[in-house]
């Protein structure tokens, strides 16, 4: 078996690497209001457990970082990979600033309106991704899943803390 090439290897590892430092980011924000602010909110009959967040995050950024690099190893000269690139990084930071708006300034209404926001986001990524590489687009199924049940979440957690 050949192995793939040093800057293969460099790319993935990036890839991944941009997607858990993001995620790190948004637990910087999130951390410090779990056991206090979040703790205190009136929450639905299907909140998860607070425990479930961490692995589910952490798998979903090792997904968007497999479909981000799968559609930058396609090569950046190739047609759309810079837009499609462009967008990932975009809703990345939207998916940073969701978890400031919501944890850090505790404002379930900006946060909602902000991950409508992210939510579009996500599906033109998989749009430009799809073309590109259908198997890119299709990792990103389940973030985009997961952060449609957020979005019902977010909303029912402003609903019920006025």
């Amino acid at each position: 078996m050949r192995l793939p090439p040093l800057i293969t290897i460099i790319k993935f590892i990036v890839a991944i690497g941009v997607c858990q430092l993001a995620g790190f980011v948004g637990s910087l924000f999130t951390t410090p209001s779990i056991p206090t602010w979040y703790a205190a909110l009136r929450k639905p009959s299907f909140n998860p457990p607070n425990w479930i967040f961490g692995p589910v995050w952490t798998s979903l950024f090792v997904l968007m970082g497999i479909a981000a690099f799968i559609v930058w190893n396609k090569g950046l000269d190739r047609k759309g990979v810079k837009a499609a690139l462009l967008l990932f990084i975009i809703q990345l930071v939207l998916n940073m600033l969701w978890s400031y708006l919501f944890f850090t300034l505790h404002s379930p209404l900006y946060a909602f309106v902000e991950i409508i926001i992210l939510w579009l986001a996500i599906l033109l990524t998989m749009v430009k991704f799809f073309p590109i590489s259908r198997a890119a687009g299709y990792l990103l199924l389940p973030y985009i899943l997961w952060v449609s049940f957020a979005a019902v979440l977010n909303f029912t957690l402003f609903r019920l803390n006025p």
